[in-house]
């Protein structure tokens, strides 16, 4: 029996990571705008923006008609993301925390790469559009 458009754990666990991470970016922005890296200006409006792309490609992807979009859009903001977890090698002589050192950096990526493949293949499986009669 093939399961419904609504029905696919994949896509709302996507749609939840985004919505909850973008939440913390204003839980927690002191967090984020260490993330950002040191070469852009107006941190504390990065972090904004970047909360609320968060919020509405989850939102995007959670909504059937509009999932293979939304999920398309957030393969594209993670890899966006990536320079701000390069960006620590550029300071890895004084680096303090684990996971700014080059190991924590080049797992930040694999995890990165990760919920890129995790939101192309969600794209892959939505259709895009609702289907009609």
């Amino acid at each position: 029996m093939p399961r419904s458009r609504t029905d696919d754990p994949a896509a709302w666990a996507l749609a939840a990571l985004m919505v909850v991470s973008g939440v913390t970016h204003v839980t927690s922005p002191g967090y984020h705008r260490g993330l950002v890296p040191s070469w852009l200006p107006a941190r504390s409006a990065v972090v904004a923006v970047s909360g609320l792309a968060d919020v509405a490609t989850g939102v995007l992807v959670a909504v059937p008609a509009t999932r293979r979009a939304g999920a398309r859009a957030t393969a594209a903001l993670i890899t966006a993301h990536l320079p701000a977890h390069l960006e620590p090698l550029r300071h890895r002589r004084t680096a303090q925390r684990a996971f700014d050192r080059p190991v924590g950096v080049a797992a930040r990526v694999a995890v990165n790469l990760g919920y890129v493949a995790w939101a192309a293949a969600v794209a892959r499986r939505a259709t895009g559009r609702p289907r009609t009669g």
